[in-house]
């Protein structure tokens, strides 16, 4: 079960991508699947086909967001300690060898955006890192059976 926390700015992009697939495009959706089904044989219509099965993504997506937004809490403000690693954390490490820096935000599992650098509060990774200050080496997974790392965690900030 994942951690039903969010930041203000990702509960507002759910909120965004709700209203956006409800008014926009599910609307343009079904007005496409309506032109398609006029043109007359729809076992063979792949513009019918698509948009019946668009259809049923967009309505899923719907479902799912209208059922998780009212369960989650949004968490907007910093924790009392800020010089420890919690949640909504940019935690910036440097590797062992001091050649390569890399920067993790601890985000809820509806925000994670890996290129971002935005990991789940829930990932291994993080559990890790929670409750650690700047100073404190951890060991990760380096990746694809490569072993482990040891990182620094260099600076905490809450933006």
């Amino acid at each position: 079960m994942s951690t039903p926390i969010i930041t203000p700015a990702g509960f507002e992009v759910l909120e965004a991508e709700l209203d956006r697939l409800w008014r926009v495009e599910r609307r343009e959706t079904v007005q496409a699947v309506s032109e398609a089904a006029a043109l007359g044989d729809r076992s063979e219509n792949a513009e019918y086909i698509y948009g019946k099965k668009r259809l049923r993504e967009i309505d899923r997506r719907i479902r799912y967001l209208q059922k998780r937004l009212p369960h989650l809490k949004i968490v907007s403000r910093a924790p009392d300690d800020t010089d420890k690693v919690y949640f909504a954390a940019y935690v910036t490490m440097e590797c062992e060898a001091g050649e390569r820096e890399r920067t993790l935000r601890l985000v809820g599992p509806d925000e994670i955006e890996p290129k971002k650098g935005w990991i789940s509060i829930d990932s291994p990774v993080a559990r890790k890192l929670i409750g650690r200050r700047p100073g404190d080496a951890v060991r990760l997974p380096a990746g694809e059976d490569r072993g482990q790392l040891t990182w620094e965690i260099v600076e905490i900030s809450y933006d």
